[in-house]
């Protein structure tokens, strides 16, 4: 096995336990691929063909709506998963743009090899219902946030959750992300810093 895939193995057998041949077949229907920083992985109105896990980088994940605004639905850095999951699924066009914000590198799950995949290593499909109800709650919760927290509460929220994203993603992104304009954030940060 190449040195660059081990994160992807390690991260499967945190949550299930691959034999060496299961890994082997894996490894056989997967790729990896680099990205520069500003390329799409994915881009609106396409088809999604994979679904990619981050080796090394960090993705947004946005909506670009008519009035041409960015509305960022998620970040992705190491050991994530990026793509759109219902336009994979289903194979119709993708609602949402996958961008690098830094030069990333993917292990890359291809449309046409995942079933396949999944029939030969069936553990797997275990492994992927996992990670799919993660996202599920994940998602669930965050619509809550929005709806129950104050924009103050949100940026608390998200500068403890995700510390190392907030040092890699300009103000803007995290201000799209969290559905507030750039200066509101600023004031948020601002009184913050005077409370302390």
């Amino acid at each position: 096995m190449s040195r660059k895939e081990q994160p992807l193995i390690d991260y499967i057998n945190r949550i299930v336990e691959l034999s060496e041949e299961e890994e082997q077949i894996l490894l056989s229907g997967i790729k990896t691929r680099r990205y520069l920083k500003g390329q799409y992985i994915l881009q609106q109105g396409d088809v999604c063909s994979v679904s990619a896990f981050v080796l090394k980088g960090c993705t947004k994940t946005f909506y670009l709506d008519d009035q041409g605004q960015e509305h960022v639905i998620m970040f992705s850095i190491e050991d994530w998963w990026t793509s759109d999951l219902a336009s994979f699924i289903t194979q119709t066009p993708s609602d949402f743009n996958v961008q690098c914000l830094e030069n990333t590198e993917v292990v890359l799950f291809p449309y046409e090899t995942h079933d396949k995949l999944l029939e030969e290593v069936p553990i797997l499909e275990r492994f992927f219902r996992k990670i799919i109800e993660r996202a599920l709650v994940a998602s669930q919760k965050r619509v809550v946030r929005n709806l129950s927290m104050s924009a103050r509460d949100r940026y608390l929220y998200f500068r403890k959750q995700y510390p190392l994203i907030e040092q890699r993603v300009p103000q803007y992104l995290i201000a799209s992300y969290l559905g507030i304009t750039k200066e509101f954030l600023s004031k948020i940060k601002s009184q913050l810093i005077q409370e302390q």
